[in-house]
């Protein structure tokens, strides 16, 4: 028997299109990308998490001269969030990045580094992570890490 895996997810054209939970966590993202230190890439990655108590908390990539060295926005936030406020699930992740100065046009996903420890997080909330994708031209919106992993550790 075949098994298809269909991931599903919704586009938008605009930040205004989004619900404005979704949107004040997006512009939260973008603006993130202000805190970058990403002097060699020039590739600035800002995430934002709303808490299930509705704070937000938010964060950007760093590099080190001694590359490897550096680490993504999301899982420098990620793990800010989850060590200072382990009892608290996350509700929703923004990222949103910038080459150079300018929003990337189309969205920029997450490295499978990242990915891992989102499904990490959201199977220590016990209630799936809402993913928002934010670029020039259009805005992703997926309801699960699963579906950005849909074969992880956790599926095995």
């Amino acid at each position: 028997m075949k098994k298809k895996k269909v991931i599903s997810y919704q586009e938008y054209s605009s930040i205004s299109e989004l619900p404005e939970k979704e949107a004040l966590l997006l512009q939260e993202a973008i603006a993130a990308t202000d805190a970058s230190y990403s002097p060699y890439s020039k590739f600035r990655v800002g995430a934002a998490v709303r808490v299930s108590d509705g704070r937000i908390f938010k964060a950007a990539n760093q590099e080190s001269e001694a590359f490897p060295s550096g680490m993504c926005a999301e899982r420098s936030l990620l793990y800010y969030v989850l060590s200072t406020f382990p009892d608290v699930p996350i509700e929703a992740m923004a990222i949103a990045a910038k080459k150079g100065r300018k929003l990337t046009e189309t969205p920029t996903r997450p490295c499978g580094a990242c990915i891992q420890v989102m499904l990490d997080a959201q199977n220590r909330g016990g209630k799936p992570i809402k993913i928002i994708l934010g670029a020039a031209s259009k805005i992703e919106v997926i309801s699960s890490v699963n579906d950005l992993i849909p074969f992880s550790f956790d599926n095995l």
